[in-house]
């Protein structure tokens, strides 16, 4: 069964970028330049039938190509961070884009995920040895982290294999926008 994810590809400029923030935090494992992206819908393990059904929800997308930026850093796990991030700024084209990729995998009968929606590059997930002290003062240092705007031409669908995270990836599914 594949596991598959809906994810925007980042160009080789922002990757660039990205990359430059790796180093300076104990306990990171650090993403692969080749494995960023921003997901978009995470459906999960799936049967080859479900995933077929998924390829075409996709394909059936409608959506004009739109601008994105990345904006500052964060992390996820309040009191026990677990992976550091790049956000993206706040793009409504973006939110619509997931609402209608999450509508359509509604109606598949996926469930949605439990929190709410944080558009976000993963630049590293952390080990339990990781002090929470220590990402604080690496996101300090950092906050000021942004890039030019990009393009979106269009959307992908990934597949990856049950791990602890950070890939590999692979695009299985191209969806160009309009």
């Amino acid at each position: 069964m594949p596991r598959l994810f809906a994810g925007i590809e980042i160009p080789q400029p922002i990757t660039t970028l990205l990359s430059l923030q790796k180093g300076g935090l104990y306990g990171a494992r650090w993403v692969d330049d080749t494995n960023y992206h921003i997901t978009l819908r995470f459906m999960g393990d799936v049967d080859y039938s479900l995933a077929n059904e998924i390829v075409f929800q996709m394909s059936q997308v409608q959506y004009p190509e739109f601008d994105l930026s990345l904006r500052g850093v964060g992390s996820f796990g309040a009191r026990k961070p677990h992976s550091i991030f790049a956000a993206v700024q706040s793009s409504e084209d973006l939110y619509l884009l997931h609402q209608e990729i999450e509508r359509r995998m509604k109606k598949l009968g996926l469930k949605s995920d439990k929190h709410d929606y944080t558009p976000h590059v993963t630049l590293a997930r952390l080990k339990k040895t990781a002090e929470p002290i220590d990402v604080a003062n690496y996101l300090a240092l950092r906050g000021h982290f942004q890039t030019e705007h990009f393009t979106v031409p269009r959307f992908v669908l990934y597949s990856s294999r049950d791990s602890t995270g950070g890939g590999p990836y692979v695009v299985e599914e191209t969806f160009d926008l309009l």
